[in-house]
């Protein structure tokens, strides 16, 4: 039985974005909602000889530049990307870190496998050249919690600081953590959302094995397909989207604009399958239930929906139908992934931030390389371009390995 309680609706006052589509939120918004075809998607060396031998990339980031060659070395890329996020997240938030009380800032971060490229050489310099050989920074590098440790650092928040990992809903399950530490009061502002770069010859070897990526060798940048008739996997990317949260009084005080609210948040397991995401779909539904009872917003409500929608065969069929089931066929769904690629752990935070624009301008991004609809889906999926529409509710869904689902509400601001 759903427990129904009084929303809250947490201010979302800053947005930070760092992925393929583009560094900075403006340049990937463009890209989402302007561009035809995704340009960041390359063949890798590391990767020659595999089923699948591409992914999304931020090809045109300097991090040393960007952090300093000095501060760089102490993370691993994916602490690097949430740091950089955060900054932009920050600043657009208006926030001074000088004066801000530093004890009620959290910092909550998701990610699927943490340092994974510098967990591979490491390995490696211990296979090739012996212990003394891997460096001392292995362990702090390596760690999920990793990116929460250096936007904290960088930032000098001192809050609640917390990791979370539930596959590919990481991120999502971070902002909903997040708009509970804000209800409960235990911190001010949250800095919210996911980052990753695991794109490792080992992970994608795996998961080539397990038939979840596309093998579109030929034509990469057509090869993530969500809920098109022909898709054959998903495409994985880098990224970091991360949003700045506070309670609402504490936004109003310091006159912050805001940008959309995080009005409820619902979790949830299938307990089906380590790898396979339960095909009637009871447990994401369940996860959108518990996140609009939290909201108090009917089906009637939601306007539009940025589907987890991964471009694999079982999972955009299962989540369509699930839409349709609880939402009916109004709202307008789109997944985003054929512009970022699929980042993992950092998805639900990227996604969570397109969702805040989308209802800012009014605006669904289309979902790219989408051709022909799979008959199958009783949901209308935007295409072509993107859409103007009337929504003051939308919902993000994301869904993990392992089972774990999480649905967010976004309401206007």
């Amino acid at each position: 039985m759903t427990t129904h309680r009084t929303p809250f609706h947490a201010a979302v006052t800053g947005l930070g974005l760092v992925t393929a589509a583009g560094v900075g939120t403006k340049a990937t918004w463009h890209t989402v909602t302007e561009e035809v075809v995704p340009s960041e998607v390359r063949h890798l060396a590391e990767l020659v000889d595999l089923p699948c031998d591409f992914a999304y990339t931020i090809a045109d980031l300097d991090t040393a530049a960007v952090l300093g060659v000095a501060t760089q070395r102490l993370m691993d890329r994916f602490s690097q990307l949430a740091v950089i996020a955060a900054r932009e997240a920050v600043a657009d938030a208006g926030l001074d870190t000088a004066t801000w009380d530093a004890a009620r800032v959290a910092v909550v971060i998701g990610s699927a496998h943490g340092g994974l490229p510098f967990y591979d050489e490491q390995h490696e310099a211990l296979a090739a050249r012996g212990p003394r050989r891997v460096s001392p920074k292995f362990a702090p590098l390596t760690t999920v919690n990793g990116a929460a440790s250096s936007v904290c650092r960088d930032l000098g928040a001192q809050g609640p600081s917390l990791a979370v990992t539930t596959a590919c809903s990481s991120g999502s399950v971070a902002v909903g953590t997040a708009h509970q530490l804000l209800r409960t009061g235990a911190c001010d502002i949250a800095i919210a959302g996911g980052a990753e770069s695991a794109l490792t010859r080992l992970l994608i070897a795996s998961v080539c094995q397990l038939k979840m990526v596309s093998t579109r060798r030929e034509n990469p940048s057509a090869a993530c397909r969500p809920f098109d008739a022909e898709r054959d996997g998903f495409v994985m990317g880098e990224g970091s989207g991360l949003l700045v949260m506070e309670r609402p009084e504490h936004a109003r005080a310091r006159g912050a604009t805001v940008r959309a609210h995080v009005s409820g948040y619902g979790a949830s397991n299938d307990a089906y399958s380590a790898v396979a995401p339960d095909p009637d779909g009871n447990g994401i539904e369940q996860a959108l239930r518990t996140a609009m009872a939290d909201a108090d917003v009917a089906a009637r409500d939601v306007g539009h929906v940025n589907a987890h929608g991964t471009s694999t065969v079982l999972n955009d069929v299962i989540e369509a139908s699930m839409l349709h089931r609880v939402l009916g066929d109004h709202p307008l769904v789109t997944s985003t992934k054929a512009m970022t690629g699929h980042t993992l752990g950092a998805a639900g935070g990227i996604e969570t931030a397109l969702t805040v624009l989308a209802l800012e301008h009014q605006l669904v991004p289309p979902t790219a390389n989408l051709d022909v609809p799979d008959p199958r889906l009783p949901i209308e999926v935007v295409r072509n371009e993107a859409r103007p529409g009337r929504f003051d509710c939308a919902v993000k869904m994301a869904l993990g390995v392992g089972g774990h689902n999480a649905a967010l509400v976004l309401t206007r601001g």
